[in-house]
C-alpha cells in the first residue's frame, strides 16, 4: 500500500512539473528568434496545435508544456517559459481587450514547403534556403521540370529561388557572359527547355510562371525575393509578346513588346517600362536599386506598418517582429517604386526616405503571395561570389524573421483570417 502511494505521489509530482503551458517569447528576450520558428514547425509536425499570439511580446508562440518540446528548445538554444494556467488566462484577457492591438491565431498543420531552385545553384544564391536549413525546417527542391509536369499541387507553400522568369539568365550577360558558371547555366536551361518540348528558354520560363500563377489561384501561397519578384510579374505580363533579345534566344525581340504588355496578368505591378538592353543589369524601372544607392548604408532602413490584429489578420501575421525598423539590404531587385504598384496591393514595409516599398502582399484567386525586395537581410550589398551568410552569427535577424512569418502563415486557421 505504501509503495503504491509513493508511486502515485511521484507520478503527480512529475505531472505538476509540466503543468501549465509553454511560451516561446519573440521579443528581445528571445536568444534565437530564427530557430524558434523551427520549433514551432516541429511541434506542428508532431500533430500538436500552437497559438500564435500576434503582437504579444513580438509575436510569441504558446503551446502545450511537454517535456520533449522543452528538450528540443534547449537543444536548439531557444528561450522558453513555463507559465501557469492563471498566467495563460491573463494573457488571453489582455489579448481579448478590444482596445489592445493583439490577437491569437491557431496554427494546426505543418505546411508542405517547396523551393523552386536549380540543382546547381551557387551558395551565394538564396537567403530562403539558408534560413530554412538553419531553422531546421524541411523543404523539397523543385525546378522547371516538376512544375511543367504538374507537381505543384502537392505543396502548400512555394518560394521562388533568386530567378529570372523572362528567360534572360538574370541579365548577367554584360558582366559574366564568359564566366564558366554563366555558360553552364545557359547550357542547362537550353537542354531542359528542349527536353520539355519548348523552342526557347523564355517560352519554358513563361509556362513555368503561368503554372505558378495557377497554383496561387487554386489556393497556394507564393513567396519570393529579389529578381524573383519583378521578373516573375514581367513574365506574366509579357505572355503575348517576345521581349527577349537575340543574345539570349537567337531571334530579335518584338519592337512593340512594351505596348503589348498586359499588366492585368501580373500580381503586383503596372504601367512600368521594360528594359530590353542585354548590357543593362535591370529588367524594368520597377526596381528602386538606384534610389538606394543615393542613401548611405548606415541610413538605409525600412519600416513595417501597423495593422489591426483583430481585423487585418494576414498582414499582421506577416509583419510579426521584435522591431518595426529594419536595416535595409540590396539585391538585383532591392525594392519596388511605389508608382508602379497596383492599388489593391498591401504595402507592409516601406523605405520612407526614398518612397520605395520593400515588403508587399496580395491575394490572387484563392491564394496569397508576398514579394520581399533585396537578396540577403544580413549582407547589405551581396555580390556574385560572396560566401553564404552564417546565420549562427545572426540568430535574432529581424530581416530574416519576415521570411519565416511567411513560412508559418499557411498553418494559420483560415477562419481567423478576416481580410
Amino acid at each position: 500500500m505504501r509503495k503504491s502511494l509513493v508511486i502515485l505521489a511521484l507520478a503527480l509530482l512529475g505531472n505538476s512539473c509540466f503543468a501549465g503551458m509553454l511560451l516561446i517569447p519573440m521579443d528581445e528576450s528571445q536568444q534565437n528568434h530564427i530557430k524558434s520558428y523551427g520549433i514551432a514547425y516541429w511541434v506542428l509536425e508532431q500533430k500538436l496545435p500552437i497559438e500564435w499570439l500576434l503582437n504579444y511580446r513580438g509575436g510569441s508562440f504558446l503551446m502545450e508544456n511537454i517535456p520533449t518540446i522543452q528538450k528540443k528548445c534547449t537543444e536548439r538554444g531557444v528561450s522558453f517559459q513555463v507559465i501557469a494556467d492563471a498566467q495563460v488566462q491573463a494573457i488571453y484577457q489582455e489579448i481579448a481587450d478590444p482596445e489592445v492591438n493583439m490577437e491569437k491565431v491557431k496554427l494546426e498543420v505543418a505546411p508542405k514547403i517547396a523551393v523552386y531552385t536549380p540543382l546547381g545553384k551557387q551558395p551565394w544564391d538564396d537567403a530562403v534556403t539558408l534560413v530554412l536549413t538553419y531553422a531546421e525546417i524541411p523543404y523539397t527542391s523543385i525546378y522547371d521540370e516538376e512544375i511543367i509536369t504538374g507537381k505543384l499541387p502537392e505543396y502548400d507553400w512555394l518560394h521562388l529561388h533568386h530567378e529570372d522568369f523572362t528567360g534572360q539568365y538574370g541579365k548577367f550577360y554584360g558582366a559574366y557572359n564568359m564566366a564558366p558558371w554563366y555558360r553552364e547555366e545557359v547550357r542547362n536551361q537550353e537542354a531542359t527547355a528542349a527536353k520539355l518540348g519548348f523552342n526557347k528558354v523564355s517560352e519554358m520560363k513563361r509556362a513555368v510562371a503561368v503554372n505558378i500563377k495557377n497554383f496561387v489561384l487554386g489556393g497556394g501561397f507564393l513567396f519570393t525575393m529579389c529578381s524573383g519578384t519583378d521578373s516573375y510579374d514581367i513574365a506574366l505580363a509579357a505572355q503575348g509578346t517576345d521581349m527577349v533579345e537575340s543574345v539570349f534566344d537567337g531571334d530579335p525581340s518584338d519592337p512593340n513588346a512594351q505596348k503589348k504588355l498586359d499588366f492585368a496578368q501580373g500580381f503586383a505591378f503596372q504601367n512600368y517600362n521594360i528594359i530590353k538592353d542585354p548590357m543593362v543589369y535591370e529588367f524594368s524601372n520597377i526596381d528602386g536599386t538606384e534610389d538606394h544607392l543615393k542613401v548611405k548604408e548606415e541610413n538605409d532602413f525600412f519600416t513595417l506598418f501597423d495593422f489591426s490584429a483583430k481585423w487585418d489578420i494576414i498582414p499582421t501575421i506577416l509583419t510579426q517582429n521584435h522591431t518595426q525598423v529594419i536595416h535595409g539590404f540590396m539585391g538585383q531587385t532591392t525594392s519596388f517604386r511605389e508608382g508602379y504598384i497596383k492599388s489593391e496591393v498591401t504595402v507592409m514595409g516601406e523605405s520612407k526616405n526614398i518612397k520605395c516599398a520593400k515588403y508587399i502582399h496580395g491575394e490572387m484567386g484563392q491564394g496569397q503571395w508576398t514579394y520581399y525586395g533585396g537578396h540577403d537581410p544580413e549582407d547589405y550589398q551581396h555580390r556574385v561570389g560572396d560566401p553564404p551568410t552564417d546565420l549562427s552569427l545572426h540568430p535574432n535577424s529581424a530581416g530574416y524573421r519576415l521570411i519565416l512569418n511567411n513560412i508559418l502563415f499557411p498553418a494559420a486557421k483560415r477562419e481567423k483570417q478576416k481580410t
